[in-house]
């Protein structure tokens, strides 16, 4: 296919660095990449960091400053070599499209990405761009999954078979956290000051989540890196928060149609986004404030916000929406039963578990959850905030019921979640569920085979130790889980629980 192009009257451009500046459809970078040079190293370049922090820094550098603060994306895991020929094709920009719920949709190049590893073709690579003095801050968004800790309690998981592989391949590691500790190593011993690791994933405390991976790691490498890693290298927390779906070719065929663009992998948001991060760079960071970003002493209350009310909801969307048939969170959104619950939930299980948070109106917070979430233009599925529901349950959902029962409050919103979720999986079990199929994730095989065994047993799911801990030991929330997995098997019965929930 030739660079200009056309159809239905359009001239089409393909996307790369010798044709953005030919766009007139749509907003391109307003600075001059050739003069910037990479201080970020990113692991996960996928949509949602495409969407939130490459955006901060392609704003931030439109202002003409702050050019040495490009990033270099890195991909770890196979798959990911389709974002290395798409990114390389493109020269690494892409076309950021936000999707109004009034039907207006905006799109914009975004030119911060600089470089891009595929780090399976290169390890060296990815190396050698870690160990540069130019590079200050590492950051990542590897998924909840993806810090090596065991779903139950939190902790470093040493047994991980990832860790294993990492220990036993060094110089073809699978890991974030095995290039990080490599890279400090090699950083120390060169005299290099260590750069700041900077977590962008959905975990209360991610910055600590982090810090324990890279040292939990190096210990096993040599427990003095270690020791000299936690002396000496930050962590800072972050909340991150921007609705992010997966690139259709929908999308591809509205950007090519509509504006003239031809891009491989367009990036579809929300027009919301937030970024509250903790203020702790040793070796300095670009003024992210002049983007928008908040920089605060303590995220914890934020990120607490925002992953027991966003995050929790976006996991009852999955299982009750599910069980019922939907497809997309807008057409789940819907349902009033549904919707009540999600309000119900909120307010009366998941804010007695919050901290204060300055300068937030949770009302306000929770109403503006309920339209995001309602946006007709989104089309994000349920089956994409399923996926890994292992480890988002487990951080999202699991701690505000365990706060609960030690306080003496009511779970019954939040057993009810968990019952859905398990019976959603049993349904998968069997090959029968409304909506299309199981969603990814790494604990699937242990999951189904627990839910199949509900009907002789119904707290088989709830005896997967690594996932609940005692829970199924806890009475209160055995007999609210029971009650609500009865009602579910009724005729009628997810719209009929989520009446009860609601009233």
């Amino acid at each position: 296919m030739s660079t200009i192009e056309v159809l239905q009257g359009w001239p089409m451009t393909r996307l790369n660095a010798r044709t953005v500046q030919s766009l007139t459809t749509v907003a391109t970078p307003a600075y001059d990449r050739s003069s910037a040079s990479v201080g970020i190293v990113h692991f996960g370049a996928g949509n949602f960091h495409r969407s939130h922090q490459a955006m901060y820094l392609d704003r931030l550098m439109s202002s003409g400053a702050s050019l040495d603060w490009g990033i270099c994306g890195v991909g770890t895991l196979p798959h990911d070599a389709f974002m290395r020929d798409v990114m390389t094709a493109q020269d690494c920009l892409y076309t950021l499209v936000l999707r109004h719920p009034e039907g207006a949709v905006e799109p914009r190049v975004i030119g911060s990405i600089l470089e891009y590893l595929l780090a399976p073709d290169d390890p060296g690579a990815v190396l050698a761009r870690l160990e540069d003095p130019a590079v200050r801050i590492v950051t990542m968004t590897v998924t909840e999954g993806g810090y090596l800790k065991r779903p139950s309690d939190g902790a470093f998981d040493a047994r991980h078979p990832d860790v294993e592989h990492d220990l036993r391949n060094p110089a073809e590691p699978r890991t974030a956290f095995a290039f990080v500790v490599e890279a400090l190593c090699r950083r120390r011993a060169a005299g290099v000051p260590p750069f700041t690791v900077l977590s962008c994933d959905n975990l209360q405390g991610n910055g600590g989540y982090a810090r324990q991976a890279v040292t939990g790691f190096a210990d096993l490498v040599n427990p003095e890196l270690g020791e000299w890693i936690r002396q000496e290298v930050a962590f800072p927390n972050a909340m991150v928060d921007r609705i992010t779906p997966v690139t259709t070719d929908e999308d591809r065929r509205v950007l090519r149609d509509e504006f003239g663009v031809v891009d491989a992998w367009p990036v579809p948001a929300e027009p919301f986004t937030q970024w509250i991060v903790e203020d702790d760079f040793p070796s300095g960071r670009p003024p992210l404030e002049q983007a928008g970003v908040q920089f605060v002493h303590d995220v914890k209350p934020y990120e607490l916000m925002k992953l027991r009310l966003l995050n929790a909801s976006h996991q009852a969307l999955a299982w009750f929406g599910g069980l019922l048939g939907d497809v997309h969170v807008d057409e789940a959104m819907l349902r009033p039963e549904l919707r009540a619950y999600l309000l119900e939930y909120m307010f009366r299980e998941a804010v007695p578990t919050l901290e204060p948070v300055s300068g937030v109106d949770l009302n306000d917070y929770i109403n503006t959850l309920i339209e995001r979430f309602s946006n007709p233009r989104m089309r994000d599925t349920l089956l994409r905030l399923g996926t890994d529901g292992s480890n988002r349950m487990a951080t999202f959902v699991l701690p505000a019921i365990c706060t609960n029962l030690a306080a003496g409050r009511p779970v019954e919103l939040g057993a009810a979640m968990v019952a859905a979720w398990a019976r959603y999986c049993e349904l998968a079990a069997a090959g029968s569920t409304p909506a299309p199929g199981m969603p990814e994730d790494e604990s699937s095989e242990e999951m189904l085979a627990a839910a199949a065994r509900q009907r002789e047993d119904p707290l088989a799911f709830m005896k997967i130790r690594r996932l609940f801990g005692d829970l199924a030991d806890q009475e209160p929330f055995v007999q609210a889980f029971l009650r609500w997995r009865a009602q579910l098997l009724a005729d009628d019965g997810v719209r009929r629980c989520l009446q009860a929930l609601a009233a």
